[in-house]
């Protein structure tokens, strides 16, 4: 079973946004028995909360529910997971921080949009503070870059839908 954590600062807007639309799509290309996906935050200000009701909305507006309970990113994680794919180069550096120093077998530390179309390695924008069409503009990018991240997993484990 191939693991892939989401990681942003507060685990209410981008990560978990994420985590569901690469379900959906892990779900659709019937790799669910293949890949499994979760999320967290580099920061414990959210621990315990659902998503950001925009991320809900905008979630639910594509056919998604959004159930996540937010949690902190911690060492154990680096073990339990392959890869960990990080919003923005502030919380990969925060990761970076929680990840053991001793030598181990420890997840790929990616940049999520390091799989958009353009390869930009910019950051998913924080939404948080923002309105709808923010949200709205996060759930694309997301998109796009997690189905680019699935096509990467699926010629990388020779994966099969």
């Amino acid at each position: 079973m191939i693991k892939v954590l989401f990681v942003c600062l507060g685990n209410i807007c981008r990560s978990p946004l994420a985590e569901g639309v690469f379900r959906e799509l892990v779900k659709e290309h019937n790799l669910s028995s293949k890949i499994s996906c979760d999320s967290c935050g580099t920061s414990s200000y959210h621990i315990g909360e659902l998503p950001h009701h925009l991320s809900r909305l905008v979630a639910q507006n594509h056919g998604m529910r959004l159930t996540h309970k937010a949690r902190q990113l911690k060492a154990q994680d680096f073990t339990a997971f392959q890869y960990l794919i990080a919003m923005d180069a502030s919380n990969m550096q925060n990761a970076q921080r929680i990840k053991p120093t001793e030598a181990g077998n420890y997840g790929e530390l990616l940049l999520m949009r390091k799989f958009d179309n353009a390869q930009s390695k910019k950051a998913v924008a924080d939404p948080y503070g923002g309105d709808t069409a923010d949200f709205e503009e996060c759930y694309e990018i997301l998109h796009e870059s997690c189905l680019n991240f699935l096509q990467f997993l699926k010629e990388k484990h020779n994966l099969v839908s």
